[in-house]
């Protein structure tokens, strides 16, 4: 079951977050949670979930979790991962405003890019606590991007609007956004709940 992998994470030592090495190895630990989640509802493997290589995936578990227990996630018979356009595009976005010469944040590039493609908030695309935790990684590792958004818009909507900008449109029509009929849209609440928040609290999911 999803709780008997978020056990096997703590038991390899859930990462602290007070360092930003600590900070990166728990979000790392909130997709691997996510996508097992997911691979035991047979929905994907793991390079699909996560939208890395077997080689850098293999890298992460060694490195960074080499005392959990990873066997649901079969690495050695995923299939290398496939890129849309759209996961493309989103995937070079993230890696031109990626810290220069950082394989880490290159690799988190590739793996918001990937669960971007999900559908809720992307906080809890990536399995994470709360959107203070996402603005806390994209500030650290795409900080010029990050940085330029400036009126709090949601993450996916900004992405896809700085896309469309590079392409040389806008998304929207309206001559301001608190003129535009969808503002809540882009700039609403993007609260929920976080299933491992749950998990870690003790309560049961079904």
């Amino acid at each position: 079951m999803f709780a008997y992998h978020y056990t096997s994470l703590a038991a390899g030592q859930w990462p602290s977050i007070n360092a930003e090495t600590g900070f990166d190895q728990h979000v790392l630990a909130c997709v691997l949670s996510r996508a097992l989640d997911e691979i035991e509802a047979g929905e994907t493997t793991a390079t699909e979930a996560i939208g890395l290589s077997c080689a850098e995936l293999r890298n992460v578990l060694i490195h960074s979790f080499p005392l959990a227990r990873f066997k649901a996630l079969v690495v050695d018979e995923a299939p290398e991962p496939e890129l849309d356009m759209e996961e493309e595009l989103l995937r070079d976005l993230l890696l031109g405003h990626a810290r220069p010469s950082d394989a880490t944040s290159a690799r988190f590039a590739k793996i918001i890019a990937r669960r971007a493609m999900r559908s809720d908030h992307l906080w809890q695309d990536l399995g994470l606590f709360s959107r203070g935790e996402l603005n806390r990684l994209l500030a650290t590792h795409f900080p010029t991007l990050a940085a330029g958004n400036t009126n709090n818009m949601k993450w996916k909507k900004y992405f896809y609007r700085k896309l469309c900008e590079a392409e040389g449109f806008s998304l929207c029509t309206a001559p301001s956004c608190r003129e535009c009929n969808d503002f809540d849209a882009c700039f609403g609440a993007e609260d929920g709940e976080s299933r491992l928040a749950r998990l870690k609290n003790g309560a049961d999911l079904v």
